[in-house]
């Protein structure tokens, strides 16, 4: 396995709606190659996950996107579930936050419906993707060519973009993660 030490991973999140497992999953996955994952969030505190529509779990947050940048970290996790992805969109500095990343060509990885924060902030046309199916659509009306493949990474952009579309291809997608950051 690659090895991410010295390597810090942001993984972006709202206070709560994310799906736990991509967020539980990618985590262990870049502590166990050596990396030291950090929670961005919205807001400070503690954020909460689900299991679907069950809660699960809450998560101390690290760090704020008003009160830190891209330039802190090596790459960025976007963890899926349907509430997580679709309030982020609507937070300015989150937005920018992520879209920081493409501008500074550093990887960037998101899971099942966290692309819509990827159309937030325009860095999706001409890149290819997957997410989940319900998503499809919003992709490819953003210029996006999506695909439905268990893992994609595409290196046709500013920066390394992987993608994946639900649970069952976490094993695939933290692969790819490890690798690539």
């Amino acid at each position: 396995m690659t090895n991410l030490n010295g390597k810090t991973v942001a993984f972006l999140v709202a206070p709560e709606g994310i799906e736990q497992v991509e967020l539980t999953e990618p985590w262990q996955a870049v502590e166990q190659a050596g990396g030291t994952p950090r929670l961005v969030s919205t807001a400070p505190g503690k954020v909460q996950a689900f299991h679907h529509l069950d809660k699960g779990d809450t998560f101390p947050v690290d760090d704020t996107v008003d009160k830190t940048d891209h330039a802190s970290y090596d790459g960025l996790v976007l963890p899926g579930g349907v509430a997580n992805p679709d309030f982020l969109r609507t937070q300015p500095k989150a937005v920018a936050f992520v879209k920081a990343f493409f501008d500074a060509g550093k990887p960037v990885a998101s899971i099942c419906h966290a692309p819509w924060t990827l159309l937030e902030a325009d860095v999706v046309r001409g890149r290819r993707i997957t997410s989940w199916p319900s998503v499809q659509t919003d992709l490819r009306n953003a210029g996006a060519d999506w695909v439905d493949e268990e893992v994609v990474v595409c290196e046709s952009g500013p920066n390394v973009l992987i993608s994946s579309r639900k649970p069952d291809d976490l094993k695939a997608f933290c692969t790819e993660i490890v690798d690539r950051f």
